[in-house]
């Protein structure tokens, strides 16, 4: 009984960050017909429909205090999509990917400095410093010559940084004890209002007709279906199984598989020194979250 609940976790867990690679993949395709808002605006709005039908309960007995918080929430949540989909117009999808998988390491930053979490320790910060020289070497490997067009990359890096600051939050929103869809739900909600000002200063256009093409709408009912409402239920299916700490191992296959997707899917080229950045960055964040226990005399 164990092995097939632990077997169910393993496979929730795997069917997630598959889809959560590939996502960057979905998101390049649409910048083909779609701006980066358009996009954003078009995903939140399935992912909320669908929450909303999964759970139609209506959230209660909030103050004004979690409602900032519901707020603040939704801008970091917002922010860092809009971010990742204008990153993905300046730099390969591949990229992006590899990029965003550091945000754990602004987290640990966060947590340990700014709240009373655990201090870095010396492993964190050789991770971070080979995570650093493995996305400068991303960003040098241009059409395989060392040209240094930062803007895509540096827009995925603020995005890392915006998830970490996201994820602080998340976990205060955890402590007010109500149900996770409902929580999730206010959170679309907001972004989706903070969002609306953004449609306009960035020339949104309803263009519902662009979605006759099969691509186009298979890509964004994947993108708000799947990376957004059946992926939250999948990971946390994947952590009651297992737990936090065996079900983030698993964020590590994120990177890696984008990679592996842009290369077939996209048709991306990977270089000798964007290969090598790839697995520094990678090797960086394995380092940066081991644990090491001390040696009994």
């Amino acid at each position: 009984m164990e092995e097939t609940v632990s077997k169910k976790g393993h496979i929730s867990a795997f069917v997630t960050v598959l889809i959560w690679g590939t996502a960057f993949i979905s998101t390049r395709v649409l910048l083909t017909d779609f701006i980066a808002v358009e996009i954003l605006f078009y995903r939140f709005s399935i992912a909320l429909l669908v929450l909303l039908l999964a759970y139609p309960r209506r959230l209660k007995g909030t103050d004004k205090k979690q409602e900032l918080v519901f707020a603040a929430a939704g801008l970091c949540f917002t922010l860092y999509f809009l971010l990742e989909n204008l990153a993905l117009t300046h730099t390969a999808a591949s990229n992006v990917g590899v990029i965003i998988s550091t945000s754990p390491f602004f987290t640990a930053l966060i947590a340990g400095w700014l709240l009373e979490g655990e201090k870095p320790k010396a492993n964190f910060f050789v991770g971070f410093l080979a995570a650093i020289v493995g996305i400068l070497l991303i960003s040098f490997s241009r059409s395989g010559a060392m040209v240094f067009n930062p803007v895509g990359d540096l827009l995925a890096l603020a995005a890392a940084f915006t998830w970490s600051v996201y994820s602080i939050v998340l976990r205060k929103v955890g402590q007010f004890g109500h149900h996770t869809i409902q929580t999730t739900r206010r959170i679309f909600g907001y972004g989706l209002v903070i969002l609306l000002p953004v449609l306009f200063l960035f020339l949104f256009e309803w263009g519902i007709a662009r979605f006759a093409q099969p691509v186009n709408l298979l890509n964004i009912l994947f993108l708000g279906l799947g990376a957004s409402a059946i992926c939250f239920a999948t990971w946390n299916v994947a952590v009651r199984k297992l737990g936090a700490v065996k079900t983030s191992v698993y964020l590590y296959l994120v990177p890696v598989i984008t990679v592996v997707a842009s290369v077939l899917v996209l048709e991306e080229s990977v270089t000798w020194l964007s290969a090598i950045g790839t697995i520094l960055t990678l090797v960086g964040l394995f380092v940066s979250g081991m644990k090491f226990k001390r040696r009994s005399r």
